[in-house]
């Protein structure tokens, strides 16, 4: 969980649709999140985090903005959702190594079967002047 003090809030004018109020009001918001100075993560899932997002980061900081609603509040809840997903999926474990394995037999015959008929009906397309 990230302390909210660690979170920094930049409001700005949204270019969507909002009617009467589309000049007036800093619905687009910009969470900008401090990850390679934040003290809220252990040190192995910081180093993966910052590994993980290595291309979005600057300085260290990872910014996401949400400016698909009218509402600003609304765009606050979009942009920390998708933060959050950003980290969690930024500090998950990495998958399972895949175990190699050989195909069998069987497959191995029906592939060279399916090759065969493939090259046989291509022979007969084929026109007989060749």
């Amino acid at each position: 969980m990230i302390p909210q003090e660690e979170l920094s809030w930049r409001f700005s004018r949204s270019s969507g649709p909002g009617g009467q109020s589309v000049n007036t009001t800093d619905s687009r918001v910009e969470l900008s999140y401090d990850l390679a100075g934040s003290d809220a993560l252990s040190p192995a899932l910081k180093e993966r985090a910052l590994r993980a997002l290595a291309d979005r980061l600057v300085d260290g900081t990872i910014t996401v903005a949400a400016s698909e609603h009218r509402s600003q509040l609304r765009n606050r809840q979009a942009a920390a959702s998708r933060l959050t997903a950003l980290l969690t999926a930024a500090t998950a474990p990495p998958p399972a190594a895949r175990r190699p394995t050989k195909p069998s037999r069987r497959a191995r015959e029906r592939r060279l079967a399916e090759k065969q008929r493939r090259s046989e009906l291509k022979r007969l397309r084929r026109s007989h002047d060749d």
